[in-house]
């Protein structure tokens, strides 16, 4: 176990690292994970403020970890509890008070809050010493809620948690609240873009990028994890995708009306100017002031490539959509990239962005099952998706249709 004093500097180095974190969903995850390692707990669960609610927005738990095969990750669904004195959550939330329960099923009678004991009955899991902390900003706003469960000892035991940590804890939190609350903003940028897209086509919904955007993700840490890539550059390549992916599409703000919301098929011309969308989403991002900036302009290039060099805008100039000198075909047209040509995270984002679209309702289709969206992947193997990632895909399907049920239509 490490010391007060290692404790004090591990905080405080991850006070720093946590700033770089950008995107909401792959900070929450990070927050949690360190909170665990600080006081060895077990499990746990963080919750973010939205209006008068708590989302429950992530969890982990070694013990159920263990449970799963290598690499796999554990299945949750998202929900709301109201933020009131009733839940252990809510309590913490409404008053800004942290709570140290030594064992949540020997809570004494006449306490406004008690433990729902359901989630432990469908996982087997048993709940005993509970720390529950409020996240609050500069301005002593509470932004979410931090549950650490079952701290354990040296021997690996279930243990309460110590109270000499909780100062410790709650300086991590407040580090945390910080980093949340930019990242949030962050996330309200993109999506505002998205919005702005969304009025032109009505596919570029929150929902769709945010889908799209976690599929990609998700495959990608998997294939990662098979290419024994270090965590270090896991995690940062899943920052810059997470964000990148959700702007696959951004360059269709500047199609013409008459083309995105034609009703009918388009014709060959109107296809051809309906293709730019990719040269101009990358060119939003000429200047390059982060890792982001190239990412998500790699992604709004590449991801209609093809793995069989059937896809496009091919190898092209995103900057005049000139073709790439040496790589013109005999007609003068750019030659499409195929295989390895194409990059990593244009290949990801094809494969979530055609699952999404054909698992969606749109204007001019119905919402496929899944078993014809399934098929029709598996199909596409080798000609429009890279084999290993689509590979990937359907040894994380689990993940895949839970990321699904998480981020539905409304």
């Amino acid at each position: 176990m490490l010391s007060e004093k290692q404790k004090l500097a591990k905080i405080m180095h991850l006070g720093v690292e946590i700033t770089e974190v950008k995107d909401i969903d792959v900070l929450l995850e990070r927050i949690l994970r360190e909170a665990r390692s600080l006081v060895n707990a077990d499990a746990g669960s963080l919750y973010i403020k939205e209006h008068d609610k708590l989302k429950f927005s992530y969890t982990q738990n070694a013990t159920l970890q263990k449970r799963l095969l290598p690499g796999k990750k554990l299945i949750y669904s998202t929900f709301t509890i109201p933020v009131n004195n009733q839940s252990i959550s809510g309590y913490v939330a409404n008053t800004g008070e942290t709570l140290n329960i030594p064992d949540v099923y020997k809570l004494r009678s006449g306490l406004p809050y008690s433990f729902n004991k359901h989630y432990d009955e469908l996982s087997g899991y048993r709940t005993q010493s509970m720390l529950t902390f409020p996240l609050k900003t500069n301005q002593g706003d509470t932004i979410g809620v931090l549950q650490l469960i079952n701290a354990t000892d040296a021997k690996g035991k279930v243990a309460p948690f110590r109270k000499s940590d909780q100062p410790l804890i709650l300086h991590f939190a407040n580090m945390a609240a910080v980093a949340i609350e930019r990242a949030q903003m962050t996330r309200a940028m993109i999506l505002r873009t998205i919005m702005m897209a969304e009025l032109r086509d009505p596919k570029e919904t929150g929902a769709h990028v945010n889908r799209v955007a976690a599929y990609a993700v998700a495959i990608y840490e998997a294939w990662a994890s098979k290419q024994g890539l270090s965590h270090e550059v896991i995690e940062k390549n899943r920052d810059v995708l997470r964000m990148a992916a959700m702007l696959h599409d951004v360059g269709k703000v500047a199609i013409s009306d008459a083309i995105l919301k034609k009703p009918g098929k388009l014709s060959d011309e109107e296809r051809e100017i309906m293709k730019q969308h990719t040269v101009m989403g990358a060119r939003l991002f000429t200047e390059r002031y982060s890792e982001f900036d190239e990412a998500a302009a790699i992604v709004a290039l590449n991801h209609h490539e093809k793995w069989d060099g059937t896809g496009y805008p091919g190898h092209v100039n995103f900057l005049d959509a000139k073709v790439l000198p040496g790589h013109e075909k005999s007609d003068g047209t750019p030659r499409p990239k195929r295989g390895e040509e194409i990059p990593l995270f244009g290949r990801l984002v094809a494969l979530a962005d055609v699952y999404d679209a054909l698992s969606s309702k749109r204007v001019y289709k119905e919402k496929w099952d899944e078993a014809r969206v399934l098929d029709e992947v598996k199909q596409s193997t080798g000609t429009h998706f890279d084999p290993e990632i689509v590979e990937t895909f359907f040894s994380n399907l689990d993940t895949i249709q839970s990321i699904c049920e998480r981020y539905p239509d409304h």
